[in-house]
């Protein structure tokens, strides 16, 4: 195929995957109360304030975007697969399309553990500290744009295993020279959950920096079993 060719499958690709989230969040919005129900139901005894004119209609539009985009990942990398592996070696074919599949098995397992330990451990800590002082109303922009915010942030914390995967299949990094880094990692996954978290509260960073290091020790251990596979 022609650059030209090849531009204009890039574009159909882009075009369908499009498609495919705007459908996706379509069909979203049309329950999307059901599904900011769902994304209160962590803070049950908050009572959720609007205070601006709009404000629930602007974040519907923006919780069924982030769920529409979500249900549509499997489908965009199907059609970056489709796009990338007529040009692969028999080799990267073989990494590349399991290294895929489980990106997106880690990414809802990420989305999955933000939802179940995650977010009940930081809102538990907010809300009982300062809860003799001051009674929480909480704005619903405010509290979805910190859920979903921490629910993809964890999820794309959860790729570091496909990450060293992909450098060790590709004889960047050794799985030896990974564990002997250790040190710098648990410095840097503290860093990292710092940043991630949006509550800053010392008990979410703790679980996802925890999270962080342990994935990457299970990287770590991937890497050595296909090293020595390919031994």
């Amino acid at each position: 195929m022609s650059i030209v060719d090849h531009l204009e499958e890039l574009r159909q690709r882009v075009l369908k995957s499009l498609i495919a989230v705007v459908i996706a969040s379509g069909g979203c919005f049309v329950i999307v109360k059901q599904l900011v129900k769902t994304l209160e139901a962590p803070a049950s005894t908050i009572r959720f304030l609007q205070v601006a004119p709009g404000e629930f209609l602007f974040i519907s539009i923006k919780v069924a975007g982030y769920a529409g985009l979500t249900i549509s990942l499997p489908y965009i990398l199907y059609q970056g697969l489709r796009f990338i592996l007529p040009g692969l070696t028999q080799r990267e074919k073989t990494l590349i399309a399991p290294s895929v599949a489980g990106s997106a098995l880690l990414f809802f397992t990420g989305i999955y553990f933000a939802w179940k330990a995650l977010i009940p451990a930081a809102l538990g800590f907010l809300l009982s500290y300062g809860s003799d002082v001051v009674e929480p109303l909480w704005s619903i922009e405010k509290y979805l744009d910190f859920v979903l915010l921490l629910m993809l942030s964890t999820g794309i914390a959860f790729q570091l295993p496909i990450l060293q995967l992909i450098l060790g299949a590709l004889g960047l990094v050794s799985w030896e020279r990974m564990i002997t880094g250790w040190r710098w990692v648990v410095i840097s996954s503290a860093v990292a959950g710092a940043v991630l978290t949006p509550s800053t509260d010392p008990i979410t960073m703790l679980l996802l920096s925890t999270s962080i290091t342990l994935l990457f020790f299970i990287g770590v251990g991937l890497v050595a079993v296909t090293e020595n596979l390919k031994g």
